[in-house]
Order: structure tokens, then sequence, then C-alpha cells
């Protein structure tokens, strides 16, 4: 079974299975097992999925999350695809469900993810995350905890670095 690392670094055994977008002309095949489908099928078909645990989505890096403005805490697991280590659009979308959408749920980091981007990704909002399949989970946990500072105001914490000093 896949492992997903936790915010605090913990590795875990991933439940979750992401369902490919199926092709045009196919109909979405949802396992039998957690399941995280693409958000914007998600959203055409909620009437049959709000209030399902097993269900969350995926968003590609170039979705907008406001799609699900009003509905993102009904999701009990967003994950964010990173389709190459160089798109940075996922950070947006992790910072902007989590600030402007006010996402309270589990949000975890799919695709291209890297050991060093880890801290980064935590920053923005993301607390669970799967790594791509050559890196080594093992040294996930040094990497999330590499910096004991950030000098930016983030998710994790609203006061940038030389305001905590002042004080």
């Amino acid at each position: 079974m896949p492992e997903v690392i936790t915010h605090d670094g913990a590795i875990l055994n991933d439940e979750w299975i992401v369902v490919e977008r199926p092709a045009e002309g196919e109909s979405l095949d949802i396992p039998s097992r957690p399941a995280l489908i693409p958000a914007d099928l998600w959203l055409a078909g909620k009437e049959h999925f709000l209030g399902r645990q097993d269900i969350g989505v995926w968003f590609d890096s170039h979705q907008e999350p406001e799609m699900l403005e009003g509905l993102v805490n009904e999701l009990s697991v967003i994950a964010v695809n990173f389709p190459k280590f160089a798109d940075g659009r996922g950070y947006s979308i992790a910072r902007l469900l989590r600030e402007r959408l006010g996402y309270e749920n589990e949000l975890r980091a799919i695709g291209d993810v890297l050991l060093d981007q880890l801290q980064f990704m935590k920053r923005c909002g993301f607390d669970r995350f799967v790594l791509r399949a050559d890196k080594n989970a093992e040294e996930a946990a040094r990497c999330l905890n590499f910096f004991t500072q950030g000098y930016q105001a983030a998710t994790d914490t609203d006061i940038p670095l030389f305001r905590r000093r002042a004080s």
C-alpha cells in the first residue's frame, strides 16, 4: 500500500486512491475504497457525493478552487496535484483553500512531490504529502522540520519574523 506523510513527519499507509479523469465518453469509475475524484466531476454530481466521507476531490494545477466555494468543508480530503516540481500553482491553490475559502480538513499534495518542497507546502497549508515514488519517505520528517522559523507570514503563522522578534 502506498504511503502518506503527515505534517509532523509520521508515515502512514495511504488508504485513498486517486481516480484519474475518465476519457471522453467514459463514465467515472469509483472504487469501493476511499477515493479522490476530479473536483469538477464531484461538483457536477455533488447531490450523489455530499455527506460521503469516503469521497474527496483533487485539483489539477490549472483549476480554480473557488469552484467549490461554500462547499469545501463538506469534503474530508482535498488533494492538489503537482504535475511537475516546477509548477508552483498548487501552493496558491492551498493558500486559497485555507485562507479565502476556510477549508479546515485534510489537504494533501500529490503528484511530483519532492522532499525539498515539503516544508514550503506545509507552510502553505498542506498537512499530508504523497511523495513521488522514487523518494524516500523516511527522510520526510527531517525535511518537514529543517527550519525552525519562517521569515514570512503563512498559514502556520500570520505574524512575520521581524514582528515576532520585536514582541
